[in-house]
């Protein structure tokens, strides 16, 4: 059978399950999106930013755990797609994007919109190709897809526009193997006993434990029952680790509790459990550590490690635990949980909201989104403040997930990730977090919403501030500049995009205003002004941040700015 190029590309994508394509159209796209058209079972998406293209199809990919497709025209095009595949190569979801060229003929003479995406697109990815001559289409095509599948990461499939429409004589049906295979890594028998010889030794064990976790929730609560084991969750963890886990005992790291990091540091050994948790500041650095990663190349790059063990979570575990003596003393654990008991009630004593107020402590808000929520309903978060309430009140019960830009970091990601998720899961309830800065940065795709008509649910955390931006400013002793956002009321600029807008200064209206958001059956802007000097307290302080805070009120009253150490006080002493 002969087939264009475009019509084996949109062949072998449909033949590894995807059923969308998210983009912006241009004319060297112009050979995929008519094929596209004309095909029953796959949609283009269009969104106004490719950028929000790919951010969907990262978070398509995250929840199926199966290959999800953006697109780029050629030059700018797919310049766009470039922070969000960052982000979706750093989350290791795999995504295909196709990435289009100017015309062959064309390329190396600086012709217009000439751009060359196999070099730019190569940090990013673990597969970036040129397809340059029809006869490449399948098999090029077939590895583009089973390398973004089998090495977990963004593939980039560059095409020149004219390429897609030339002709391939005598082209096989799609083979796919990867789709089919499902291979499982277990350690040696040597380092397990390892390993099981070293954690025999130890009487105070803590685990550490992240997204590697996924598919072992019944493994990670038998081994911390085996060595009486507090569980410290990761972000990227906290939708696997925490649901029914009677050990869990919450985060470290700077969004994290005072419960995770006294449950590390006590430790004298970490048992770290598909987890790349950069932050070494936060994790022992004396302990006898034992790590677990599928990734060999992830191990001991964030601490020493003395057995370290190549492996599935999973798997690994089901041979450790025979290996393990059953700890009879709780005491580590026991008092991890009371820590942990103690920092939750002194989380909860903040996220209040006192009616007549002028705006809402960010915690209030995300207390109550949370209390509301359904029970399987699917958050997305911006980073920054987002973040940090994501982190501390949203509760997750292994119906709820939870996505967000945890690796990468980038503004921005909420609403695109919602609107992938939304697609992907269309009877859900979908809730962006959305920072007021982030919101703005990609704010074309509330119309991308309205247009595809999703009931995505946006609640929008306006301080007025880059406020993660500000409070390192002030952890470092310098005043902020630059962070301040003169913001619309966000509830008329959706009303105006075609959504149903809610705007919320006094907290007294706030649970009935989320009752109305997540019940209204179409798109919502919930606008919610928070205060813009909530501060956000690590697990512990060190002399540098004390410091830093210090030079920073002494800088702000020689400055004049002293009314803002007043209205900090107000915020977060006074309640």
């Amino acid at each position: 059978m002969t087939k264009t190029v475009a019509e084996i590309i949109v062949d072998t994508i449909m033949a590894a399950g995807v059923t969308r394509v998210y983009g912006v159209v241009g004319d060297s796209l112009n050979g995929i999106t008519d094929v596209i058209r004309a095909r029953e079972g796959i949609e283009w998406i269009h969104v106004r930013n490719e950028e929000a293209g790919a951010f969907a199809a990262g978070a398509e990919a995250h929840l199926t755990n199966s290959l999800a497709v953006c697109a780029g025209s050629c030059g700018p095009g797919n310049t766009h797609l470039f922070n969000g595949l960052y982000d979706c190569h750093r989350s290791r979801v795999p995504v295909l994007a196709l990435a289009a060229q100017i015309p062959s003929i064309e390329i190396g003479t600086g012709y217009f919109q000439e751009t060359h995406p196999e070099t730019t697109f190569k940090e990013c990815s673990v597969y970036c190709e040129l397809l340059s001559q029809p006869s490449q289409a399948v098999r090029m095509t077939e590895a583009a897809i089973q390398t973004a599948l089998s090495q977990r990461g963004v593939a980039v499939l560059v095409v020149p526009g004219d390429v897609t429409h030339l002709d391939v004589p005598d082209v096989p049906a799609p083979r796919l193997p990867i789709l089919r295979s499902k291979p499982t890594l277990v350690p040696a028998a040597a380092d397990l006993r390892a390993a099981a010889d070293l954690l025999n030794t130890c009487e105070k064990i803590t685990i550490m434990a992240g997204a590697g976790c996924a598919e072992a929730h019944a493994e990670l609560l038998q081994v911390a029952e085996a060595l009486g084991a507090p569980i410290v969750h990761a972000l990227r963890g906290k939708e696997y680790v925490e649901p029914n886990n009677p050990y869990d005992v919450g985060m470290s790291g700077l969004l994290g509790f005072t419960s995770g990091y006294h449950a590390l540091m006590d430790a004298d050994s970490v048992l770290l459990l598909g987890t790349d948790f950069p932050y070494t500041q936060f994790l022992p650095q004396d302990a006898r550590n034992v790590q677990v990663d599928v990734r060999g190349g992830h191990i001991g790059r964030r601490v020493r490690v003395e057995v370290g063990l190549a492996g599935d979570v999973a798997a690994t575990i089901r041979a450790l635990l025979p290996l393990l003596n059953h700890k009879q003393d709780r005491t580590h654990l026991e008092k991890a949980l009371d820590n942990y008991q103690e920092a939750r009630k002194d989380l909860d004593e903040l996220a209040i909201g006192e009616p007549g107020d002028t705006s809402m402590h960010p915690q209030y808000v995300t207390r109550l989104l949370n209390e509301q929520a359904a029970e399987d309903a699917i958050f997305t978060c911006d980073v920054g403040t987002p973040t940090i309430w994501a982190a501390r009140y949203v509760r997750f019960n292994g119906q709820r997930r939870l996505i967000g830009s945890f690796n990468h970091g980038s503004m921005a990601n909420a609403m695109p990730q919602a609107i992938g998720a939304q697609l992907t899961h269309p009877g859900r309830q979908v809730i962006a977090m959305a920072g007021d800065g982030g919101l703005a940065m990609l704010l074309g795709e509330l119309l991308t919403i309205r247009q595809l008509k999703l009931p995505v649910k946006i609640v929008v955390y306006n301080n007025a501030s880059l406020g993660f931006v500000e409070l390192e400013m002030k952890a470092n002793g310098i005043l902020e500049y630059g962070t301040a956002l003169d913001n619309p009321n966000f509830a008329a600029l959706a009303e105006a995009a075609g959504l149903h807008g809610i705007r919320v200064t006094d907290p007294a209206e706030m649970p009935a205003a989320i009752a109305e958001m997540l019940t209204h059956p179409g798109p919502v802007l919930l606008d919610a002004v928070v205060k813009r000097t909530e501060l956000s307290m690590p697990p512990t302080i060190d002399a540098s941040q004390v410091k830093g805070f210090s030079i920073y009120a002494l800088k702000a009253l020689m400055s004049g700015r002293g009314g803002e150490l007043i209205d900090m006080a107000k915020t977060n002493l006074f309640r």
